[in-house]
């Protein structure tokens, strides 16, 4: 008996190897990144509390009940906010339109939610796209896409890539090429932006003329160190994933594959194991202090040694994706006018 459990052992452990092939990308680590000088303001401490009546609500729930009152709650942050679009919906694809007064509807941002490919919603994210069509001078499209569990990933991936190509030719009022593209996106959404990039590089479609990725998950293999040293200081990714730091990686790597239904070191979903030569000028924004650091900086390190380029600005002791909350923070005030030079930027770069 001892020498089938044994077979048994040796022959997953061989399938694992076999399969996932895990690239050992620890070099990418010694590049550093300079971190912003400056003290988190108290408009970080309520928004801490915040996460704390967060948790605290929804401590005694289980399963799809904890998951709805995620998804009801991220719903809810941006109420309350100086909001000044118009916010219209749009059916196929499935998604909201964002249009502050007096934009150029020929300019246009793909914004693609995160909430861990299972909750949040173009609701959830208006403070952010408001913002966003402002400082780009742009209508923004929030694609509605399919969440787990209910979908598929790919699902989801399927979405965000129809609305692309679709975004490129229609604009708020119907058909009009688009002058000006952006795709952005946060935290998984910013995994679905910068694996559209590559995506669209693939196919030969028009590339988006810049990206922006919020903190964005990179690579599902949970390799980088801050997935594991920054589970501490990170207030909001910490207490929900924190316990996977207890998990050996192959056993986090075989329930990836069943939940997503996708490699872990597939591209689509881990765009840090793809290509990343030939992508469009593209920001990148983390936090010191979070899970998803190293995700960052090991991204814009390997596109920077293929010829992309990526930016990467860190932003000293903030909360996973703090510009979602908008008018309390001073920093994603800071972050938003670091977008609108990025942008401006990009564009005087392309006219000389």
């Amino acid at each position: 008996m001892i020498w089938i459990v044994l077979a048994i052992v040796l022959l997953i452990v061989a399938a694992t190897f076999f399969l996932f092939r895990i690239e050992d990308l620890s070099h990418l680590d010694d590049r550093d990144y300079p971190v912003r000088e400056r003290t988190p303001s108290e408009g970080h401490q309520q928004v801490l509390g915040q996460l704390r009546e967060l948790r605290e609500a929804a401590k005694d729930l289980k399963g799809k009940a904890r998951l709805m009152a995620l998804r009801q709650h991220m719903d809810t942050l941006s109420e309350g906010m100086a909001l000044v679009s118009e916010f219209r919906h749009n059916e196929e694809p499935r998604g909201e339109w964002v249009i502050a007064p007096g934009v150029d509807t020929r300019r246009r941002v793909l914004y693609i939610h995160g909430g861990a490919w299972a909750a949040g919603s173009p609701r959830s994210h208006r403070t952010i796209t408001d913002r966003f069509s402002r400082l780009a001078n742009a209508a923004v499209f929030t694609v509605d896409y399919r969440l787990m569990p209910e979908h598929r990933f790919m699902d989801g991936v399927r979405d965000c890539q129809r609305a692309y190509s679709w975004l490129l030719d229609h604009g708020p009022e119907g058909r009009e090429r688009a002058s000006f593209i952006v795709v952005a996106g946060d935290s998984a959404g910013g995994s679905h932006t910068l694996s559209l990039l590559a995506w669209a590089r693939d196919n030969g479609l028009r590339q988006a003329d810049a990206a922006v990725a919020l903190a964005p998950s990179t690579d599902l293999t949970l390799t980088a160190p801050s997935n594991r040293n920054n589970i501490p200081t990170d207030p909001l990714l910490g207490p929900v994933f924190g316990g996977l730091a207890k998990i050996p990686l192959p056993i986090i790597w075989w329930g990836t594959l069943a939940a997503f239904r996708v490699s872990p070191t597939n591209p689509v979903a881990s765009p840090l194991r793809g290509s990343l030569a030939n992508l469009p000028p593209t920001l990148i924004h983390a936090s010191d202090t979070e899970m998803l650091l190293d995700n960052a900086k090991r991204y814009a390190a390997k596109a920077q040694s293929e010829g992309s380029m990526v930016e990467l600005h860190t932003w000293p002791g903030m909360v996973h994706v703090w510009h979602i909350f908008g008018d309390m923070l001073p920093e994603a005030q800071e972050a938003f006018e670091d977008i609108r030079e990025f942008l401006a930027d990009v564009e005087a770069g392309k006219s000389e």
